[in-house]
């Protein structure tokens, strides 16, 4: 993985270059181009002069490198609320999170109105567990402010050793004083994909999150609920409240219920770094009829698998519109253990659809009704992120909207009596019923 990171950083930086040498060498028609060139290396002159004033100047020692972090963190929270400066001990825990294993709580969280915010809690983790919800946002952290705070700082300070507590102080809409809760840590040794077989032979598969094995244990749950299921007459995939992961997984999990088509398509200003991913047909495909579970808290690389069965036509895509987050971030080593996680590239679905700031609309809507009518959770959406990189279709002067209570969420708990608790799931299974009546009337 280092390696591969570290060969893009080379082509990034010989671009860069090749953009320096060109403006040095052009003729007066590139004159905007050094313009803004000589702009730039008179502003870094400015920085470096204000550093030597603070390291003479100010009333205490400073040290020159936190300065520098602190400059290189400012400069990328400027840019979008998914970039971010990574410390050595940041970018070793970005890995392992990649890994799906980390010491902490269990929670996805985002910046919302300068607070920590929770996007969704991982299930089966002590958050999870403990009731956190999505759009708590956190206030305090160990009785620390968390106002200003960056999402590395956070992440940062809910993450620590296991058996180790930590306590969130957190506002949740429409109740009206803060509350506390003491959350114990454990390693989050996340199982991204589950499965079972439900009534008349059809197959359920949830996937949690996007994680290294992911589309591995999805062809493997695939397999186990054809095998269970037999004949499997239905194929129903629950993609709500997934936050994403790693873009080579969700491409390998579309991959596995395609057998042709385009699953999505990636741009950006480096064109070296642009790719079209498409299936491949390896004759072992499921053929039934399939219906892909989502909601506002299906993100990132959810998207881009429910976007590539949508536009195949391979599945019908049922619940709530989604987080709507259709941007590429890459992860770039430096030489002290640092790195940056970069914005790079748009995401297009196969039919050249940009979902950024709009996300997924589903083929069927249906709201998530919870059990006793009990209080509602607050949605986010990459639209409601400060500084979000507008879509194709968004007003550039929009601004991001009041988050408002919804009731699109997952059960909290799955017990066996799941299919009563959950209407979305519920009425999967009865499309799917339907459909295997129709297509018998049909052949008759």
């Amino acid at each position: 993985m280092n390696g591969r990171k570290k060969k893009v950083l080379v082509v990034v930086l010989g671009v860069t270059a090749v953009l320096t040498l060109l403006a040095m060498l052009s003729s007066p028609c590139d004159s905007r181009a050094r313009k803004a060139d000589q702009d730039t290396y008179k502003n870094l002159k400015i920085f470096t002069e204000a550093l030597d004033i603070i390291k003479g100047n100010y009333v205490e020692d400073v040290d020159a490198s936190k300065l520098i972090q602190g400059a290189l963190d400012g400069m990328v929270k400027s840019l979008d609320p998914h970039s971010a400066y990574l410390t050595p001990d940041m970018y070793k825990e970005l890995q392992s999170e990649a890994k799906g294993y980390f010491g902490g709580v269990g929670i996805e969280i985002t910046i919302q109105n300068d607070l920590p915010t929770v996007v969704s809690p991982i299930e089966d983790t002590p958050a999870f567990i403990a009731g956190i919800k999505a759009g708590d946002q956190i206030v305090k952290i160990d009785d620390k402010p968390t106002k200003g705070m960056t999402i590395m700082d956070a992440v940062a300070k809910l993450r620590g050793a296991e058996k180790t507590q930590v306590k969130l102080s957190i506002i949740r809409k429409d109740v009206h004083e803060i509350k506390e809760i003491v959350i114990t840590r454990a390693i989050i040794n996340v199982k991204s994909v589950k499965f079972k077989v439900l009534d008349n032979h059809i197959g359920y598969i949830r996937i949690s999150t996007f994680a290294e094995k992911t589309a591995d244990d999805t062809q493997k749950a695939l397999s186990e609920v054809t095998r269970q299921a037999a004949p499997l007459k239905g194929l129903i995939l629950d993609l709500r409240n997934n936050p994403g992961g790693l873009l080579d997984q969700a491409v390998k999990v579309s991959d596995l219920f395609l057998k042709k088509g385009g699953i999505v398509s990636i741009r950006g200003k480096v064109k070296t770094l642009e790719n079209t991913y498409s299936a491949t047909n390896d004759g072992n495909e499921p053929t039934c009829p399939m219906i892909v579970l989502v909601n506002e808290g299906s993100a990132s690389a959810s998207e881009i698998v429910s976007g590539a069965l949508q536009d195949n036509g391979r599945a019908l895509i049922l619940g709530t519109q989604t987080f709507g987050k259709a941007s590429v971030q890459t992860v770039i080593p430096f030489e002290n253990g640092s790195g940056l996680k970069l914005t790079t590239a748009k995401y297009y679905t196969p039919n050249g659809r940009s979902i950024q700031a709009e996300g997924i609309k589903p083929d069927i809507a249906v709201e998530y009704v919870r059990p006793g009518g009990k209080e509602t959770e607050t949605s986010i959406r990459e639209k409601d992120l400060v500084r979000h990189i507008k879509g194709d279709g968004e007003k550039k002067e929009s601004k991001p909207a009041d988050t408002a209570p919804v009731t699109g969420a997952v059960p909290s708990k799955r017990n066996d009596d799941i299919v009563e608790k959950d209407n979305q799931l519920k009425t999967a299974i009865d499309l799917l019923k339907s459909w295997e009546i129709f297509m018998k009337k049909q052949a008759a």
